[in-house]
């Protein structure tokens, strides 16, 4: 990426990119287009963004950041872990159907990255997944949780729900994003009750 610096501009092209890609797909959105919705001329997209890929990239990167260090800060807490692992799986659930285009868009394009930024954006997904597992591990090794039930497998289970959130989720739906996001916490850790 050229500039990192934010402004009013790029973040009307991220926006606009955003929007494209969610409703269009990548693949078919062009950077005329992004362009245009974002008002600006394809010189003011390249001025901030070298290519559609440099775009993809900070959406799938912008997004998982957030959501990242918003974990990190509730797992560090000391309250309880069961708490802390409600508190995680809420936000992660809120923060997506907050951020639903970055979502749909994240889901169903990072597979177009270049390759080496696939790579990192996977790496980090690991990272955020392996942190989550590692607290439901810590509390069945505590006897918080059931532990007949691998590690992984529930982290597989709760995040491919998650993915599956922009398939079904409106917001002038029945529910909130925080009562989804509650309902979704709820569902995890009663499963994981002794």
């Amino acid at each position: 990426m050229r500039t990192q610096v934010d402004s009013p501009v790029r973040e009307r092209v991220m926006r606009a990119a955003i929007s494209l890609f969610a409703a269009k797909g990548f693949a078919t959105t062009s950077i005329r287009e992004i362009a245009d919705a974002a008002g600006v001329t394809k010189g003011g997209v390249y001025h901030y963004f070298e290519s559609k890929d440099d775009l993809l990239f900070e959406v799938h990167t912008r997004m998982l950041r957030m959501q990242t260090s918003r974990m990190h800060t509730i797992a560090d807490d000391d309250t309880p872990l069961p708490d802390r692992l409600h508190a995680i799986i809420a936000d992660v659930v809120e923060t997506t159907i907050a951020n639903l285009d970055e979502a749909v868009v994240f889901f169903q394009s990072v597979h177009l990255l270049a390759a080496d930024r696939q790579a990192q954006v996977r790496a980090e997904r690991r990272a955020y997944h392996s942190r989550v597992r590692d607290l439901v591990a810590e509390g069945q090794a505590s006897g918080v949780f059931r532990g007949d039930v691998p590690a992984d497998l529930v982290v597989h289970y709760h995040f491919g729900a998650i993915h599956r959130l922009g398939l079904w989720y409106h917001a002038d739906g029945p529910m909130t994003a925080e009562q989804v996001g509650v309902y979704f916490a709820d569902m995890t850790l009663a499963s994981l009750r002794p």
